[in-house]
């Protein structure tokens, strides 16, 4: 059994782990629906063969549609239920893998001197067939940021990664760093952006010595590294640009609108590879952690390896007793049931903990969770307004303002878990 409670202690960082490769899985799985996409059609059937960068299936959004690439060439073997990010049981195409890495595509690269004429909706193009979105997980279509219509003038690169047990975005910069640069190159040209930072924390020397090194091979793009604060949830969009600009952004106000245009380090490397090689998203960096795996790692995976798979390569789970099975960040995450669950390409993490008992307690009143909370929002009462199925009183909450990062839940003296109930409240309105 896994339970469904969540503690962080005694876990050993992965931050200085260099990534391992584990990129011939025997099976990958392929969501046809995800948490933005409802509804999706499938173009493949049991027994057809497919090449890496196939369209396999398309799903559809509110607004827009995600095609759905497989990550490997083999055959296709049945359709299986599975968990997703999300924490819901979510239908996947199984694909059992012939190792042999057969694109669908001729493999070429553009040159620098083509790159250069693309046009802001020649990247939006190319961006929308390369499915690329936002892989730190927001899970956003990143061809939509290109369809701006608001003049952009400065471009900012999140490689805070400030939640707490989590690396994969730390080693990408330490280990391509040039694919950073490059495409931050790309995105500068494209808005015709003045200027770039890329944000990193305060206490990271690495990611700074790193960066600066080789930013000096590229004197004459106006690329700065940024260093912003320590605290969490410093990664969180509209704190990051407070920190890094003094410039602060309006609840429910784009960036944009401001002349500001944000991606998170991943998946800027993953514009660089659309851009330069027209390829989608096919791997990602991952990081495996917590105190219930023997083997904490960072990874670098084909999208739609298995969980499983992954746990047995780190040693298989440490300690007896139930496990608390997370996937994401421990305070953004959503809890496993069970490790029957697949790595999708807006996956950053699975953290493995051992089970400790948690007894909630009354509310005793203490505003911690207001004092805590970055939109300036009141948990407790949204709580009440949830039991108390008062929509209205929701909204005069400004519960949509809500990024649930966890801070109400970390900082409740009676282990109240609020974030669920603001997960419940922004549900109900």
């Amino acid at each position: 059994m896994i339970a469904k409670t969540r503690q962080i202690k005694g876990v050993i960082s992965t931050v200085s782990l260099p990534t391992m490769r584990y990129l011939d899985p025997e099976y990958i799985y392929l969501a046809t629906t995800n948490a933005r996409c409802a509804t999706g059609d499938v173009f493949v059937k049991v027994g057809d063969k497919v090449k890496i960068g196939q369209v396999v299936a398309r799903r559809h959004g509110a607004f827009f549609d995600q095609p759905v690439h497989s990550t490997v060439s083999g055959e296709v073997v049945g359709f299986v239920k599975k968990f997703h990010r999300s924490g819901k049981l979510t239908e996947f195409i199984q694909v059992k893998n012939d190792h042999k890495d057969e694109w669908i595509h001729e493999r070429t690269e553009r040159s620098e001197e083509e790159i250069a004429k693309l046009t802001l909706e020649d990247f939006a193009n190319i961006t929308k067939e390369c499915s690329l979105v936002g892989l730190g997980g927001s899970s956003f279509p990143t061809y939509i940021k290109f369809q701006t219509k608001d003049p952009i003038h400065t471009i900012l690169i999140n490689g805070v990664e400030c939640e707490p047990m989590l690396s994969s975005d730390h080693r990408m910069i330490l280990e391509h760093p040039r694919r950073v640069v490059m495409g931050i190159k790309y995105a500068l040209g494209a808005f015709k952006a003045k200027r770039a930072l890329i944000c990193i924390k305060q206490k990271y020397q690495d990611l700074y010595d790193t960066l600066t090194a080789e930013l000096t091979r590229f004197p004459d793009l106006p690329i700065e590294v940024c260093r912003v604060g320590n605290y969490y949830p410093q990664g969180w969009e509209i704190e990051m640009i407070k920190s890094a600009l003094g410039v602060k952004v309006p609840a429910g106000v784009l960036p944009a609108k401001l002349g500001l245009m944000v991606f998170n380090v991943s998946t800027i490397v993953g514009l660089y590879r659309a851009i330069k090689n027209n390829e989608p998203v096919i791997k990602r960096n991952y990081t495996l952690s917590g105190d219930g795996i023997n083997i904490p790692q960072n990874i670098r995976l084909r999208i739609g390896t298995s969980l499983k798979e992954l746990i047995d390569v780190c040693g298989g789970y440490k300690g007896d007793g139930d496990k608390v099975l997370i996937m994401g960040g421990p305070m953004m995450g959503a809890n496993l049931v069970r490790d029957d669950a697949v790595i999708t390409k807006t996956c950053t993490s699975t953290i493995i903990l051992n089970q400790r008992p948690i007894v909630e307690e009354p509310c005793v009143r203490c505003a911690s969770c207001v004092y805590s909370c970055p939109a300036g929002l009141q948990p407790v009462a949204i709580m009440q307004a949830v039991k108390n199925k008062d929509k209205d009183g929701l909204n005069k909450l400004n519960i949509k303002a809500c990024i649930l990062c966890g801070m109400c839940s970390y900082t409740c003296t009676s282990k109240i878990h609020l974030t669920d109930y603001c997960r419940k409240a922004k549900r109900m309105v």
